[in-house]
């Protein structure tokens, strides 16, 4: 708890140094109806500004309204809110999180972009959840597509893709301070926005958070307590038909490991993004970021990743009907391994690149039916180039409802462990696992089916799915059998499920959310493969079940209650369980918040994941928060 006051103590003198601003007045609680949370406008799906109505996908959106009344305190925390996601908490800073399957602490198909900056490392595929964050109270929305979406964002987005949007900073004028307590985390957070000129705006934050250990299955601490400081920036300017962003954000943290020196971890990023609105709403758009990483873990491998990315995008109206987005990029990975004799990453250092050019036109056949066609051309250092195409077909059955159908081909390609990795390292012999030289990109054909509706009250949406893999990674061993097994891609198999959610508005001050989702996974090798661990592919839940309740009690107090229930998982085994959260807010007085949060409140402790480094149990918690506005 020092180290968190002494963060906060750092941020005050930041916030008197800034500029004043006008305080804004509190808001009151967005009572939006069914139909207006309909038009929210997203941008995921085809890369423009779109109503969530017209989006042929399956995209839940989590709004800023959602983050508030849930209580979390983390970014993989909310994604908790998103029910076509899993997300498992492993320990006090690891997560597994993803969309239809393969879910694992390096589960790779999965995009994450944050404001337009994708976040997974080269090095698995996949995302190190433990310095993902933001200010929570500054994401405007987060837009969840499960689903493929490799022929706009690229490799990596087979299962879905999840992209946090932060408000604008002219959105957050005016001073924050929240502080938070319980019995398992502790956090302080600051941000000030101010009004530097008609047309710019600038924000800081900063942000300093705790958590304390899980349990062993004894009931022992694990040692495995996390802590992490972030601050960063966002200066918006606009002007006529330009508008720029600059933001930057730098963290650094630790996670405990036992009786060894703690796991560190920091670094940075910086984005600019400009953009040029044109005739017939067509707009220009270019953006470009650098972004370093570092990892280091005392008696295992460190890593340092210094990312360079460039983005243009184009988006025009052709004719009374063709709608075409079109665009291409460049990014350079330097990747830099510290290795240890156990295990290795050879060569250490490589410099990876994505070149990638791509198209999609919306073709309205008539005011019912819209086509969507788009393909992605991809050249990766790997396996050279990669197509991937998507095409959608919507109906618009009436104003208030739309059935949509797509196929699409979307590909993973090849990652530092698919190909570089070594155990033990050369050259202590004998090697017992080896990258596969010839590994290839693994692909997967998706077909979908959807329907989305609302009424006044009402929103719901069902889709159903079937994703054919191939190429998937395997394990094959020596020639004759023996080491050095090798990474291969020997696996394949199919995945079908449903997901489905609604939104019930009963009436102007309560609303009711649910959602479901269903997943069969069949999986087997192909027939020269020796493989015949399974269980490599991921660790899946069959059912998913959500409930959330938002209710706006009399004298300033709101009651938020959510429950999950998630099915068991096959292998490593871990029983299902049943959770319950709860939230108590209550407006003080104008700018002042208080809320208590529960978590986990039926039972002690559960098991939500297991892998080979183990699993721990999370326990119930009581936290405080407070948060002042003026």
């Amino acid at each position: 708890m020092a180290s968190v006051a002494a963060g906060l103590a750092c941020l005050l003198p930041l916030l008197a140094r800034a500029a004043d601003g006008a305080p804004p007045s509190l808001e009151e609680l967005a009572r939006f109806s069914i139909e207006e949370l309909s038009e929210i406008e997203i941008s995921s799906v085809s890369r423009r500004p779109e109503s969530l109505r017209q989006a042929a996908a399956a995209i839940y959106v989590i709004s800023r309204e959602d983050i508030r009344r849930s209580g979390a305190s983390s970014l993989p925390e909310v994604l908790r809110l998103a029910p076509n996601l899993q997300v498992a908490r492993l320990d006090a800073s690891r997560y597994a999180i993803t969309a239809r399957g393969f879910n694992g602490t390096i589960a790779n198909k999965l995009q994450v972009l944050i404001d337009g900056r994708s976040v997974y490392t080269p090095l698995f595929s996949g995302v190190f959840w433990d310095v993902q964050d933001t200010l929570l109270a500054d994401i405007e929305r987060i837009e969840v597509v499960s689903g493929p979406g490799g022929t706009l964002w690229g490799s990596n987005a087979v299962n879905g893709v999840i992209n946090v949007i932060t408000r604008r900073a002219q959105d957050s004028i005016g001073t924050q301070l929240q502080a938070e307590a319980g019995n398992t985390e502790r956090q302080v957070t600051a941000r000030r926005g101010v009004r530097l000129a008609d047309d710019a705006s600038l924000r800081i934050y900063a942000k300093s958070f705790e958590r304390d250990e899980t349990f062993t299955p004894s009931g022992a601490d694990a040692r495995d307590g996390w802590r992490n400081t972030l601050a960063g920036f966002r200066f918006d300017w606009g002007r006529d038909a330009d508008t720029l962003t600059v933001q930057g954000d730098g963290y650094d943290g630790a996670i405990r490991q036992g009786a060894s020196p703690d796991v560190s971890m920091g670094g940075f990023n910086l984005l600019g993004r400009w953009n040029r609105r044109l005739a017939d709403d067509g707009n220009v758009q270019v953006q470009t970021y650098y972004d370093r990483t570092r990892r280091q873990a005392p008696g295992s491998l460190g890593e340092v990743l210094e990312t360079w990315d460039l983005d243009l995008q184009h988006h025009l109206r052709w004719g009374a009907r063709q709608d075409i987005v079109w665009g291409g990029g460049y990014r350079l990975m330097h990747d830099d391994v510290s290795n240890i004799p156990g295990v290795a990453f050879l060569p250490a250092q490589r410099d990876l690149q994505l070149t990638n050019i791509f198209v999609q036109d919306s073709i309205a056949l008539n005011p019912a039916w819209k086509l969507t066609l788009g393909a992605k051309l991809e050249h990766n250092s790997y396996t050279g180039l990669e197509f991937m195409p998507d095409a959608r077909l919507a109906w618009q059955l009436n104003p208030n409802a739309l059935l949509w159908g797509a196929v699409s081909r979307a590909a993973r390609t090849p990652s530092r462990i698919d190909r570089d990795f070594f155990v033990p390292g050369p050259p202590s012999p004998p090697v017992r696992l080896a990258g596969g030289p010839d590994f290839q990109s693994e692909k997967l054909t998706a077909y979908e089916l959807g329907y989305r509706a609302q009424a006044t009250n009402l929103s719901y949406s069902v889709t159903a799915f079937h994703h054919d893999y191939d190429r998937l990674r395997s394990l094959e061993p020596a020639p004759g059998g023996g080491f050095p097994f090798v990474i291969a891609n020997g696996m394949r198999g199919q995945t079908e499920g449903v997901e489905t959610w609604g939104s019930l508005q009963v009436n102007p001050d309560w609303r009711l959310t649910a959602g479901y989702t269903y997943l069969w996974k069949r999986l087997g090798f192909a027939p020269d493969s020796r493989d015949t661990n399974l269980a490599a592919a991921g660790d899946d839940p069959t059912h998913q079940l959500f409930l959330r309740s938002s209710h706006n009690l009399r004298h300033g107090l709101e009651l938020d209650l959510s429950l999950r229930a998630i099915g068991e998982l096959p292998n490593p085994a871990v029983p299902g369980y049943v959770a319950v959260d709860a939230r108590i807010g209550w407006t003080v007085a104008r700018g002042i918040e208080l809320s208590l949060i529960g978590n986990n409140l039926l039972d002690q402790r559960h098991q939500e994941f297991a892998s080979s480094a183990g699993g721990e149990f999370l326990g119930r918690s009581l936290q405080a928060k407070l948060q002042w506005n003026f």
